[in-house]
């Protein structure tokens, strides 16, 4: 937040003059003015400190100076939340029982848009912390990153990748729109994929994939730092991509034993791709891509993504996970069974 301070530091007066005090009070607020406006640019704005001393003719020294004082003197007061999660333990223990970097579980909301939104303040907080300086990041799309990146205010300069095609979901956006939200972040350098997610068939898929532009990015994808994406059960409206199977492709999907979708990417139990006519038609990241990936963030929410959740784990393809509780508790039900029939 920021306020107008509520004090200065004093500066002993050695001069025998009586100073003019209406000439203090102008220098003063004039300061005071200086560091609410040089705050705003940097911790709102995000400019860099050379950015503001090139447009305010001071040197980028004087801009550090003046964020401190802004901090000493209350202009500036920063509030660190910690994460909205259950509780530590109950996050280290999934975390260590699945043998993965971190388990984040956050509030299960009132409803979807609640949980949503709970969920996605969560994994921005997770990006925020996996991204480095130069870092490679494949974004690939769902509700729920899409607001994340909402959350997103700045990143270390890096390049981000679209992951997958365009698939325009009614009440939300899309790939497309989510990697521009990318772009407008500075520092950070983007490589879209301009192309649908899911195309009429095999050929069209194969023939937009050799596009230079989207070839380029889909390599990328190849030697990745961190991924961030999003799983969903293999069933109507848990998947967006469901609806646009054929009934062949569903039928070849349950012979397959799919039972969950990343990325129009289906997996089994142990995370195994199930390949189906409708795999042919994708444009995007492969499951394959994913597993090479050393770091790589899935989120998921609800009961019903904990199967999917834990064979992400199985599969190689999921190193944290941000939940909610009613996934946590599916994946300690699920993690229970199999300690069962051990």
């Amino acid at each position: 937040m920021l306020e107008r301070a509520q004090r200065r530091d004093e500066v002993p007066e050695t001069r025998t003059t009586m100073p003019d005090s209406s000439v203090n009070d102008s220098a003063g607020a004039a300061h005071d003015q200086l560091l609410t406006e040089v705050s705003t640019d940097y911790y709102l704005d995000n400019k860099s400190k050379v950015e503001i001393a090139k447009a305010r003719g001071i040197s980028r020294f004087q801009v550090a100076r003046l964020l401190l004082q802004a901090r000493e003197t209350g202009v500036v007061r920063i509030e660190i939340n910690g994460p909205r999660h259950l509780d530590g333990d109950r996050s280290r223990g999934l975390a260590a029982l699945l043998a993965v970097r971190e388990v984040a579980v956050v509030r299960t909301g009132a409803d979807v848009a609640a949980t949503r939104d709970h969920v996605a303040r969560e994994l921005a907080r997770v990006l925020a912390e996996r991204v480095t300086e130069r870092a490679s990041v494949g974004i690939s799309w769902s509700r729920t990153i899409e607001v994340a990146a909402s959350y997103i205010e700045a990143l270390p300069p890096c390049d981000v990748v679209q992951l997958v095609g365009a698939l325009p979901v009614a009440g939300s956006g899309n790939s497309l729109e989510l990697i521009q939200r990318f772009k407008s972040i500075p520092g950070v350098r983007t490589w879209p994929v301009w192309a649908p997610l899911v195309v009429a068939d095999g050929a069209t898929a194969a023939g937009l994939s050799r596009q230079p532009e989207i070839a380029q990015a889909l390599r990328r994808a190849d030697a990745l730092d961190v991924a961030v994406v999003a799983v969903g059960a293999w069933a109507p409206s848990l998947s967006t991509v469901f609806e646009h199977a054929t009934e062949d492709e569903r039928a070849a999907a349950a012979a397959g034993g799919a039972v969950a979708e990343c990325s129009g990417r289906l997996f089994d139990d142990a995370g195994a791709p199930v390949r189906t006519p409708l795999d042919e038609r994708i444009v995007g990241v492969t499951i394959d891509q994913l597993a090479r990936t050393p770091e790589v963030v899935v989120v998921g929410y609800g009961a019903d993504a904990a199967r999917g959740l834990r064979a992400a784990v199985t599969g190689g393809f999921a190193t944290t996970l941000v939940v909610d509780e009613a996934a946590a508790a599916g994946l300690e039900r699920l993690l229970d069974e199999e300690r069962s029939t051990d």
